[in-house]
């Protein structure tokens, strides 16, 4: 036999009686026991070989071929919490609640629509965050009221520019109600952090569904067959009192959505739509990821002349720029066009394309210059405000005078979608330079959030004033001081630009609506899908019709400029 299975030699016919712990002796005769000596010819057994990390605490040594994915497991695992609990049955509602009436009412436009579907989504997300233990924060609370409100524009305007960018932010505004960052990198990552949860949700549910299905299929087949008897008596006596009265039709026709078989891959994938966001959002709620947790690291500090020295002949650059620009405004604007050989309109349209990219690069200015400022001795910190308080206070001079371009450009050729949409993010542009020089004062730590609900007001505001009537209410009234007026432009504007459209004399008014009234006419969107603007529009229209085509034939005068300039068009701006 080996070694290794040899028996060692067994004591006598009973144990030894032991002394009585604690007395002289006893130590000694345990150690002489346990160390008997080998017998003569016998083999002595080999120790087993311990290897290196059994002797220092039984820890494997580190793999180096893993090193790099196990450092990149625990970055993640501190930004991803554990998984959820199951779905709560109340979120589960809410979910399919979402899905039903995304297939339902969203296939035939935007209107009130869009908040109806949001309430059960956000009602699911709440419930999902109430189960996992979150509480209600006031900037949770504050982005998922701004998001609901953002959803009221398509309610409200016709128009579908303001409304497609009104429906973005309110979804980025649901994002960051559900993750909660605050750093730039968490307030960026957080408005888009609703897509990266949709994997998640859709398995989160799915095991969810799974659960209920084989824990209580008698609750759950009572539940669907309840629902499934509730739609038949619907439809049966639903026709049956259309067919008995003809107003009564007229009314369910109106509540209810047309479902029709042509149009079922469509609601199906709307159906899909609503039941992945819902998933999303409710497992964002319930499980949100923290991007606070990657964080940006701080440049390398410069020196006080090194860093201040570019920035103060920046400062002295723009300066001068407004030196000169409060001469012109005292000096008047035509003394500068007959030094410049430039047209009123010209001069106007020169400059504001320039200073909106002088201002978007001075915000870059300001970012690059607190990553590198100085910050290692007494006074760097006021030596940082001082300069940059002065770059951000010379910036709001270049601001206002790049909105004071604009309204000469808008005054020798009209208000157009371009030119306001331009003018609202320069505006927004300066608001953003106020914020940062508040920061400065206060603290920089609300900055990111500040910004980004900044942009929120300034969409929801953007879409409350209605563009398009603004517009129409701008050239109508130019054409009232000059008679100047693109009708070719006007007419392609939405439903919004009508009750200032309505006021224009003839022929001009008809030539104005009735491509407007066209596309009313051959709209039948259902009421959910229908804003106020194209309602009031309808109402207008229908009290006084558009007259016939055949009076704008020489109706158009074309866009025709002011009486200071002799502009025949404007080239620049086709929109």
């Amino acid at each position: 036999m080996s070694d290794h299975m040899s028996e060692t030699p067994r004591p006598a016919d009973g144990p030894e009686p032991s002394e009585p712990s604690g007395q002289p002796g006893t130590s000694e005769r345990t150690a002489s026991s346990k160390a008997v000596p080998p017998e003569p010819g016998s083999t002595v057994p080999e120790p087993p070989k311990v290897p290196g990390y059994a002797r220092h605490g039984g820890q494997y040594p580190p793999n180096p071929w893993r090193q790099g994915s196990s450092q990149q497991a625990s970055a993640l695992s501190t930004l991803r919490p554990a998984a959820p609990a199951a779905i709560h049955g109340a979120t589960l509602c809410c979910v399919v609640v979402t899905a039903i009436l995304s297939a339902l009412l969203l296939g035939d436009g935007l209107g009130v629509n869009a908040l109806i579907v949001a309430v059960p989504a956000t009602l699911g997300a709440c419930f999902a965050a109430r189960t996992a233990g979150r509480r209600l924060r006031p900037w949770t609370a504050l982005w998922a009221l701004g998001g609901l409100g953002l959803l009221a524009v398509p309610a409200l305007r016709d128009a579908g520019w303001p409304v497609f960018l009104a429906v973005v932010s309110a979804v980025a505004l649901g994002s960051l109600a559900l993750h909660g960052n605050r750093s730039w990198l968490g307030v960026f990552l957080g408005s888009l952090g609703l897509f990266s949860a949709i994997a998640d949700g859709l398995a989160w549910g799915g095991r969810g569904v799974r659960a209920r299905m084989t824990g209580s299929r008698g609750r759950l087949g009572v539940v669907l067959r309840s629902i499934a008897v509730a739609v038949v008596l619907l439809i049966v006596f639903g026709a049956l009192f259309a067919s008995a009265d003809a107003a009564f039709a007229d009314v369910l026709g109106d509540l209810m959505p047309d479902v029709s078989l042509s149009g079922s891959p469509w609601r199906f994938f709307l159906f899909l739509v609503g039941l992945v966001g819902a998933l999303a959002a409710a497992y964002a709620a319930a499980a949100p990821i923290r991007w606070d947790g990657l964080t940006v690291r701080q440049g390398k500090a410069r020196g006080r002349l090194e860093w201040a020295l570019p920035l103060i002949v920046l400062n002295l650059l723009f300066a001068v720029f407004i030196a000169v620009q409060l001469a012109v405004l005292l000096g008047g604007y035509d003394k500068v066009m007959a030094e410049t050989d430039l047209s009123y309109s010209a001069y106007a349209r020169q400059g504001f394309w320039q200073l909106l990219w002088a201002t978007v690069l001075t915000l870059l200015v300001i970012a690059l210059a607190l990553r590198w400022a100085p910050r290692g001795r007494d006074g760097d910190r006021t030596l940082v405000r001082s300069v940059l308080g002065a770059l951000c206070l010379l910036t709001l001079s270049v601001v206002a005078s790049a909105l004071r371009r604009m309204d000469l450009y808008v005054d020798a050729y009209g208000l157009t979608r371009l030119r306001i949409s331009v003018a609202a993010v320069e505006l927004w542009l300066g608001v953003v330079l106020v914020l940062i020089m508040a920061a400065g004062v206060f603290g920089a730590r609300m900055l990111p959030r500040a910004v980004a609900a900044s942009a929120a007001v300034g969409v929801l505001a953007f879409g409350m004033i209605s563009p398009d009537g603004l517009i129409a209410e701008q050239n109508v009234q130019r054409y009232r001081d000059d008679h100047s007026i693109d009708i070719d432009y006007l007419k392609d504007l939405s439903a919004d630009a009508v009750p200032a459209l309505d006021t224009l004399p003839e022929p001009l008014r008809s030539c104005a609506l009735m491509d407007i009234e066209r596309s009313l006419r051959t709209d039948d969107a259902p009421w959910y899908a229908t804003s106020w603007g194209e309602a009031r529009a309808r109402d207008i229209l229908k009290r006084n019709p558009a007259g016939p085509a055949q009076s704008c034939a020489g109706s158009r005068t074309g866009i025709g400029g002011s009486d200071r300039d002799g502009d025949e068009s404007d080239p620049y701006d086709p929109y």
